[in-house]
């Protein structure tokens, strides 16, 4: 009789997997930040363009930051799920921005809610982009 392959890479070196509770609290305490950051953004700011705004900032802070803890400085191991998945994934709202677009469906603007949802893909992917190519020129980083 073979024996099987394990499951999970953790049970084949022989570790039981289990939840990580500092990286779950980082995250959950960051993503608790970003969302209040986004829903006060929200209130200063309401509709369609406040939601392409907030994403378009978020999506360009991942760039940095990302470019940063992994080009530049050795961070501790909590600054990417507190920061990049808490922070920023609280403050950036794609399931917003969904419900935007509908919205202008809803309102007979179908055109503007392709422009909406386009534009809002493409400019936030630029903002990434942005955000590294800015590091990059910052930190006078070089390969």
């Amino acid at each position: 009789m073979t024996e099987q392959p394990a499951a999970f890479p953790e049970q084949a070196r022989g570790r039981r997997a289990g939840v990580s509770w500092d990286v779950l609290g980082a995250v959950a305490l960051g993503g608790s930040l970003g969302s209040l950051l986004r829903h006060g953004a929200g209130l200063v700011w309401p509709g369609p363009w406040s939601t392409l705004i907030v994403n378009v900032v978020g999506c360009f802070a991942i760039g940095v930051l990302m470019f940063v803890i992994t080009e530049v400085a050795s961070a501790h191991r909590l600054v990417r799920p507190f920061v990049g998945v808490g922070v920023l994934g609280g403050f950036t709202t794609f399931s917003t921005y969904v419900a935007d677009a509908v919205h202008l469906v809803v309102e007979h603007r179908p055109g503007l809610a392709l422009v909406y949802l386009g534009g809002t893909l493409v400019t936030a992917l630029a903002a990434v982009v942005a955000g590294v190519l800015l590091a990059r020129v910052c930190t006078g980083w070089r390969r």
